[in-house]
């Protein structure tokens, strides 16, 4: 995560773009060609460093580490290696380093909802160890069609804000309907999966790829089925203990929560 590095702005005089770690699995954007992906290597040449990235579908490209030629959420950034962990440090499953001796701490106001259990599950299991460092709470809304009626009961403001993670989030899905105008207290962040399962790599479950599930068949029970994996409870549990780091997951999925805990946490202007 990138912190706060965004703060403050270049009305009177230009400034450099703020230098970014390219940590694995961080998703940027290539200025030039709008190219989106997550970072999944670094290569050298003769002529300087060079980042790979890796879009949602699985393509991979090479792109120079030039001074302010990626975006992220919109905003010119310099990508730089990042630095080796020191001898004996332990990540967590995030990929953060992990903080050992961790004391329980007081909760933020601000909140991160998560559609359902199974979301909320996935968000513990990689990031709970982040949340725990921050002082997040993740909480499940038990359907999209509650945010309404839940924001209205926990009235975001300054200091109070939802950062909200929604699954299918794509251009004209009711999703995208239920989370336009919220405000600029709460964000909304998503994947463009149909369920939080899709998000796990199939070749973490030992799968060569997702089955195709017709409209109006139920898509939990629908993969099982295919895959032989029992009830939906039953492939519940073979979709969690498949995942044991951000490694496990799609690229969209580990953006969209990393930009989450980042609204949570950063700093109020």
């Amino acid at each position: 995560m990138y912190g706060d590095i965004f703060d403050g702005h270049a009305r009177k005089k230009a400034r450099a773009a703020p230098k970014v770690a390219a940590e694995r699995e961080l998703v940027v954007e290539d200025a030039a060609t709008g190219f989106c992906g997550a970072v999944v290597g670094f290569d050298r040449g003769y002529d300087g460093e060079f980042v790979k990235l890796a879009d949602a579908r699985g393509t991979v490209r090479l792109f120079a580490m030039r001074e302010a030629a990626f975006l992220i959420d919109g905003r010119p950034v310099t990508l730089m290696r990042p630095k080796a962990a020191p001898a004996g440090s332990i990540r967590s499953a995030s990929g953060s380093t992990r903080v050992e001796g961790l004391r329980a701490k007081v909760a933020k106001s601000s909140r991160i909802w998560v559609e359902g259990v199974h979301d909320a599950a996935l968000v513990e299991r990689v990031w709970g160890h982040d949340l725990r460092v921050e002082g997040v709470v993740v909480e499940h809304l038990e359907g999209l069609d509650n945010l309404g009626e839940r924001l209205a009961e926990f009235a975001p403001g300054p200091g109070r804000r939802v950062g909200v993670l929604v699954d299918h989030l794509v251009t004209g899905s009711k999703e995208t309907q239920l989370t336009t105008g919220l405000g600029p207290h709460v964000l909304v962040t998503g994947h463009p999966y149909i369920d939080v399962w899709q998000a796990v790599r199939p070749a973490a479950l030992g799968i060569a790829a997702w089955p195709e599930i017709p409209r109006g068949e139920d898509w939990k029970t629908g993969i099982c089925r295919r895959l032989g994996w029992g009830a939906p409870q039953d492939g519940w549990r073979r979709v969690y203990n498949a995942v044991n780091s951000f490694r496990d997951l799609q690229a969209p999925l580990i953006g969209a929560v990393e930009r989450l805990i980042d609204f949570v946490t950063e700093p109020e202007p």
